[in-house]
């Protein structure tokens, strides 16, 4: 197996002027690497039993249907070599339609809606393919400056084949205009890795007039590695 390095400027710069936090939580000193050969000839196994029968959908936890626009994401993680990460455990949470967290630290003055708390887990299957039923969050106002409003987005957690190939990201919609105002999209230098970020429309997963479809592939390592540490 070959590995290819992260392409410079594929990660987030842990300390962002424009992104106020991280002056205050980014790291003073360079990073060391340490050598652990033990993490990477260790598979990493999650028991089913993790998951409830409705994990993946985030729309029926409610005694109703949650407001806004229902849609699907699927798509498909894959190491470096492009090989299929399968039975990877993947974690979503995002805002509601109008852009609030169910959380008691959001004081967002939204309406939380009671249908809808945004929590999500499931497995990637064989293929490495997975797919969830949710409501596309809304942007939100978050302090950080003037006019500071979030792109759209939906966080992800993920594990691959061993506990070094754990990603934790951010899935935006593509083409959003907030993009260019959002000191934590722009926080990655590359701009070919932000495109990495965004989901696409994608009419073959769209169900009829249900839902519309979004399509997320997530790389985990090597030169077309989904950012991580959003």
């Amino acid at each position: 197996m070959r590995f290819d390095p992260v392409a410079p400027g594929s990660y987030p710069e842990l300390l962002h002027a424009a992104y106020k936090s991280t002056r205050l939580r980014g790291p003073q000193a360079l990073p060391l690497r340490v050598h652990a050969p033990a993490a990477a000839e260790h598979g990493m196994r999650f028991a089913p039993t993790l998951l409830g029968p409705h994990d993946a959908d985030l729309t029926v936890h409610g005694r109703g249907a949650p407001l806004g626009e229902k849609i699907v994401v699927t798509g498909r993680v894959s190491d470096e070599d492009g090989r299929p990460v399968r039975n990877s455990l993947v974690e979503v949470w995002q805002c509601n339609a109008a852009g609030r967290y169910w959380h008691k630290k959001d004081r967002h003055d939204a309406p939380l809606d009671p249908n809808f708390h945004g929590l999500g887990k499931f497995f990637t299957d064989a293929e490495g393919r997975y797919r969830f039923v949710s409501i596309k969050p809304g942007p939100y106002p978050w302090g950080n400056q003037d006019k500071a409003w979030r792109p759209a987005h939906i966080h992800f957690s993920l594990f691959g084949n061993v506990l070094a190939q754990r990603l934790v990201t951010q899935m935006y919609f593509a083409g959003d205009p907030l993009f260019d105002y959002d000191p934590i999209y722009q926080s990655i230098p590359d701009p070919a890795a932000r495109l990495r970020l965004s989901a696409h429309l994608d009419m073959d997963e769209t169900v009829g007039a249900e839902m519309l479809g979004y399509r997320f592939d997530i790389v985990l390592r090597g030169r077309g590695a989904t950012p991580f540490g959003l």
